[in-house]
């Protein structure tokens, strides 16, 4: 092999079959393609011993990628639920899954999930730690943080979080300028507080060169960990979020000296008023990298329909420039959630990155809306059912109230302005009181 990434390969002008796979979804002209990666501005997530992977690309001029997030927790330990989540999700086409397991030996759990999943999978090492040391969080040592790092890369993993912007630095601004809900990142909090217990650097920061080291063998994309990210919108844009964007910027330049890919992750809770703006900085302080956004969720008050707080804001975030959505369910903030919460939480992130795709005018993703607006004038139900986001429930719906007039709905009836129009456009008569 003459490359030792896939924008390494870029920079050489070297086609991976990853590179084939992604253009020929995206429909891109595969050297756009290359120059892009090339840049830093688009990364394909595939690790090197991922080999069920169908490679994904994330970035620029690319289709709007859509997250899962599963994995057990001390207070539900159910493994073979968690499988059952990854199987739907990857049927439901989502392009990512993120192994979230933050209780025990998760190791098996990892390896099954990487030899099944043609989707990309990514995972968030400090959560790890704690379990595979069994230790407290103040007793793992730096060295160990590291291990767990090459650990997750030699068993495939094709991205990770790492919360390298939380140093020493960033706490400090954070303690100066007090947050109504602190840090809400549990790998942002794990570290801070790891920093705090031993008066020590964040090893994530200290010995970032190591972890390049890793990614590089491998070819793991880094997304870098918003530790700072709002927890609510009281917190959104402060001083806080900035300074490690800023410090975020710095350590993708770094990873791509080394040929590292990277991504770079986002707020969190925010007013729509700020989410454009917000989008634009990070594009500029962080070079253009790929945008990896946690909702954003608009507004605080919606405990079980954050999956449509989070879709209204992971909207307008994509089409103002992000590129990878992290999905929220309605359990978010309240419990684990199960598969009808995920199912859910994949319908809104998949319609939010949709209707974005369709504000950048992405190549392809206003074709499906026409064929449904060309199956609904043809008041087509087959058709319609075929091409909609959740067919299973489209027709459920439609069963449930049969109209009198199978062409119609038992919204209208015969008063069906799309029956209506047809009759009359083909010059026929409109009955409406008398039968056909």
């Amino acid at each position: 092999m003459d490359y030792t990434t896939q924008m390494d390969a870029a920079k050489k002008n070297i086609t991976t079959e990853e590179m084939k796979i992604v253009a020929e979804k995206e429909k891109m002209d595969i050297d756009e393609l290359k120059s892009l990666m090339a840049e830093g501005k688009i990364v394909i997530p595939a690790n090197k011993n991922h080999k069920a992977i169908s490679a994904e690309g994330v970035g620029q001029g690319l289709k709007t990628k859509i997250n899962v997030n599963l994995g057990i927790s001390k207070d539900c330990q159910n493994l073979d639920m968690e499988i059952k989540k990854a199987i739907v999700a990857i049927d439901m086409k989502a392009e990512a899954i993120m192994d979230l397991s933050s209780f025990g030996k998760t190791e098996e759990f990892r390896k099954k999930l990487i030899g099944m999943s043609k989707a990309m999978i990514g995972t968030v090492p400090i959560y790890d730690a704690i379990g595979f040391y069994d230790k407290e969080l103040k007793d793992i040592t730096a060295e160990e943080m590291i291990k767990v790092v090459e650990k997750q890369a030699k068993d495939g993993v094709d991205f990770m979080t790492i919360h390298a912007g939380i140093n020493r630095e960033t706490a400090e601004i954070f303690k100066r300028n007090k947050r109504t809900m602190n840090i809400v990142s549990r790998g942002g909090s794990l570290l801070y507080a790891w920093m705090e217990l031993n008066n020590k650097e964040n090893p994530f920061y200290e010995y970032y060169d190591k972890v390049l080291d890793i990614c590089e063998k491998y070819d793991v994309t880094i997304s870098l960990g918003d530790a700072c990210r709002p927890g609510c919108i009281d917190d959104s844009t402060d001083a806080s979020q900035i300074t490690e964007l800023i410090k975020l910027g710095e350590l993708t330049k770094r990873a791509w000296g080394r040929n590292v890919q990277v991504m770079v992750e986002g707020p969190g809770h925010m007013a729509i008023n700020e989410i454009q703006s917000n989008m634009i900085i990070e594009k500029k302080l962080c070079h253009g990298a790929p945008f990896y956004v946690l909702g954003p969720i608009v507004t605080d008050i919606a405990p079980g329909y954050d999956h449509i707080t989070s879709a209204i804001g992971g909207a307008i975030a994509a089409a103002s420039g992000a590129d990878f959505l992290c999905y929220v369910t309605p359990a978010e903030h309240l419990r684990l959630p199960n598969v009808e919460d995920m199912k859910e939480g994949i319908i809104a992130s998949k319609i939010a990155a949709h209707a974005a795709d369709i504000a950048k005018n992405v190549k392809g993703a206003r074709e499906w809306d026409n064929k449904m607006a060309e199956a609904r004038q043809k008041l087509d139900w087959k058709a319609m059912f075929d091409l909609s986001i959740d067919k299973e429930k489209a027709i459920r719906y439609r069963k449930e109230s049969v109209p009198e007039d199978p062409d119609t709905c038992t919204m209208c009836g015969k008063m069906c302005a799309v029956r209506n129009m047809n009759k009359v456009m083909e010059g026929k008569d409109v009955n409406i009181l008398r039968e056909d």
